[in-house]
């Protein structure tokens, strides 16, 4: 019996032409007892998109068709992209989608394209024929009803065009403008919308809570365990047993402290170091031991797999395994026993390379529970109080300082890039209110916990391998060269270079670049564009080692508390160190490449869950703000207009073209700076610049805003010519939220009264921000 993937090489090699199931069975001289079994296999390649029928029965490979198989990104002005599965040589890898030949098919679906218009080899047109898989049946949206009494969700999603009607009696309790989910019960056709069922109404968006669990909806992630996995890590208790001592090193006897933030309930990572007589540094590094307690296809197991990652969001987390294990058993508290594995690591005093390394499976008792503000209170303000309060362990923490020190000169000479920039932290009253966005605090305690956990996780990666233990790494290529040379275009016009050619880079030149720019206006918007430069980093089992950080082993050790690869690393080691059979490794040899596709794509989704949650709460926050001024700098210049990141509320909005109307502005593409054609006046990448609050979009989630010498310049210049007022630029708004005369409105945009389904939106968002 043939696989299906034999089955698509016959046909690519032996028929020349899309041909009826008669005619492949005599082209591939298949067995007549087996053509039940060649059929059903024709069908699951038709189902994957790798065979396409067309008219007549007939199949053929898509490709040799001038049809694309992949999923289509719409955007939230109707239009879309297919990015192609797997693109040729000289076929497009990402095919335009005009509006009209979407043919039905929804943002995230697995369709078909036919390819109908080439511009070049990288761009080209084409309309979807066929919708092989749907992205999801589940939308997350507000309910509303229209005038004739007939509900409908609009959806969160921008990307999703199409409002979904409600079946009559499915709408639960929800009432309009309340949050809800739907599940779409019948797709949409050329004559009719969507439709579905409420399944789930999550309440008013102002309410506590709703916002993240609209997120959480809309990214599909499981915030609720299952019954079977509550259940083991119940059944686990609280307290290790007598017997998982046995076979373990005892380290309780070790000075040990754990150091997380203030707010921190799962502690997974814990210290110790001493001095040998040599000089060199003894450092301990133990993790909680979750793979001993979480066996491979358990209940728990199967969980944290779907999960992959633990997300973290401003008012909650939802953590890849139940609180009883991540915030219990496995977590290291203090003046308790805990199984952990550990790396210890003998460190060169003067050069930071780990001269001897070994790993254990330890328990630790540790000594204190420290926050980062307490380690930096000792080590940078040398607080009295706090010293003396934690008299015994400063001598401890005096060393991992000095260590820090070692090992982050030695990073950076090896090249590591560092990117520094601040992170925002958005602050919450008692009562779930929004009170402030401010810098989040990074000291020096943050960077030498984050230094050791780096050196641990590069240790653990050579260790196995060396042994050629069969694992998952976290591997970062060298960047795309067609990038870098983009990238050299964008930093040359603001007198910087990486000073290399684009295909023979390395870390160390990024990491100059870093060090110049650093401090700089235009320091945020090179090193974001640096990052989009980079490759993304991801989880393989076959260890090509990580760009950035300038090494050629790296994996990820030090939290399997909340990220699933560090479990397998776990496994990896107790396994190697045990002795792993001949039909282990093929078994895991075969079942790490799509372990580390499935846990890459669910961090990415961790990532873009947290980060939208965080822009659309940035974006409620400043709604009240409206007509206030604010100090900004130029993050990005483009034909449009300016991105501006405030400086108060590390918020980020746009100066659109439009509002510049004191003249005729010019995008000039290589400097990234606007020019004005008669007054000369020039905006460019890092300016400091005073801008206003013009209009705060809730329902697209965005933030405009006004140059307020531009308003200023063009308020007088209609002041002095009469009554009539421009047309294109609002009017200056005053300290009561609106515009000029104390309407508290914000003003249309583009001239106009926000639509039926944008005030609806707007009614829904008044009241209390939260």
């Amino acid at each position: 019996m043939q696989s299906d993937e034999q089955i698509l090489e016959q046909v690519r090699e032996k028929v020349d032409h899309p041909a009826t199931v008669k005619e492949l069975l005599q082209r591939l001289k298949w067995p007549k007892e087996q053509r039940a079994s060649f059929k059903r296999a024709l069908t699951r390649l038709v189902d994957a998109g790798e065979l396409i029928e067309i008219r007549g029965s007939r199949f053929g490979l898509p490709d040799r068709m001038n049809l694309v198989v992949g999923r289509v990104t719409t955007n939230p002005r109707g239009f879309g992209f297919v990015d192609a599965e797997r693109p040729t040589e000289d076929g497009p890898a990402s095919i335009y989608i005009a509006g009209a030949n979407l043919n039905q098919a929804m943002h995230g679906d697995r369709v078909v394209v036919r390819v109908e218009r080439s511009r070049d080899e990288h761009r080209a047109e084409g309309r979807i024929v066929r919708i092989l898989e749907r992205g999801t049946s589940s939308v997350v949206g507000r309910y509303e009803v229209d005038g004739q009494g007939r509900g409908f969700v609009v959806p969160f999603d921008r990307r999703l065009v199409m409002d979904v009607e409600v079946t009559p009696g499915e709408a639960l309790s929800a009432s309009p403008g309340e949050m809800v989910t739907l599940t779409i019960t019948t797709w949409p056709t050329e004559t009719r919308p969507a439709q579905g069922r409420v399944t789930e109404v999550l309440g008013d968006v102002n309410a506590p809570g709703v916002d993240t669990t609209v997120i959480i909806r809309k990214y599909g992630i499981s915030d609720v365990h299952s019954a079977a996995a509550v259940a083991e890590a119940k059944h686990l208790g609280t307290r290790i047993k007598a017997g998982d001592r046995e076979g373990r090193t005892d380290f309780r006897a070790w000075q040990t402290v754990t150091i997380d933030g203030v707010h921190a309930r799962d502690f997974d990572d814990a210290i110790s170091i001493d001095a040998l007589p040599n000089g060199n540094y003894w450092l301990a590094v133990h993790i909680a031991d979750v793979s001993h307690y979480v066996t491979e296809g358990s209940a728990l197991d199967e969980d944290a797999y779907e999960r992959s990652t633990s997300v973290y969001f401003p008012e909650r987390a939802v953590h890849m395994f139940p609180e009883e294990l991540s915030t219990g058993l496995c977590s290291l508290k203090p003046r308790v026993d805990r199984l952990v594995q550990s790396c210890l690591m003998e460190v060169d005093r003067r050069t930071g390379v780990v001269v001897r390394h070994e790993i254990h499976d330890g328990v630790i008792h540790s000594d204190a529970r420290m926050t980062y503000s307490e380690v930096s209170r000792i080590l940078t303000d040398r607080d009295p109080a706090m010293t003396a309060k934690y008299a015994a362990l400063v001598p401890m923490f005096e060393r991992m300082h000095a260590l820090f020190e070692i090992l982050n000169r030695r990073r950076r000479r090896r090249g590591s890039v560092d990117f520094d920039l601040k992170e925002s932290e958005i602050r919450f009253g008692d009562d779930g209110a929004m009170e402030a966005i401010v810098a989040a605090e990074r000291n020096v305690a943050h960077r030498l916990i984050e230094e050791f956990m780096l050196l641990a996780n590069e240790t653990v990666a050579e260790h196995l391998e060396t042994r050629q233990i069969p694992t998952l790494y976290r591997i970062h290529e060298a960047p795309d060269p067609l990038k870098v040379e983009s990238f050299e275009e964008f930093i040359g016009a603001l007198g910087y270079s990486l000073s290399g050619a684009a295909d023979q880079l390395e870390p160390r030149h990024f990491q100059r670049l870093v060090e110049k720019i650093h401090g700089k206006p235009e320091e945020k918007p090179i090193a974001m564009l640096m990052l989009r430069t980079m490759q993304k980093a991801r989880y393989e089992p076959t260890p090509v080692g990580h760009f950035g950080l300038a090494t050629p082993h790296y994996a990820h050790f030090t939290s399997p508390i909340r990220r699933y690869p560090d479990l397998v690393v776990h496994r990896s080691l107790r396994e190697g160190r045990h002795g792993m059979a001949k039909e282990r490794r093929a078994e895991l040899t075969e079942d790490l490449p799509e372990i580390g596709r499935h846990t890459s794509e669910r961090e990415r989704r961790a990532v873009d869950a947290e980060r939208e949650l965080v822009q659309w709460k940035k974006v409620r926050f400043m709604a009240d703000k409206v007509g206030d001024e604010f100090t900004g700098f130029v993050t990005g210049v483009t034909a449009f207009g300016l991105h501006i990141e405030l400086v108060e509320h590390f918020v980020e909005g746009m100066v659109h073209i439009s509002t510049m109307a004191d003249d005729y502005y010019r995008f000039i593409e290589k400097a990234h700076l606007l020019r004005g054609e008669n007054s000369g006046r020039i905006y460019r990448l890092g300016d400091k610049v005073g801008v206003q609050l013009i209009r705060v979009d809730l329902e697209r989630r965005l933030i405009d805003l006004g140059l307020t010498e531009i308003l200023d310049a063009v308020r007088t210049s209609e002041r002095n010519r009469g009554p009539r007022r421009s047309r294109t630029v609002p009017k200056r708004a005053d300290r009561r939220g609106g515009r000029s005369g104390g309407t508290g409105k914000a003003p249309a945009k583009n001239g106009r009264r926000p639509g039926p389904r944008e005030r609806a939106f707007k009614k829904a968002a008044r009241g209390k921000k939260r």
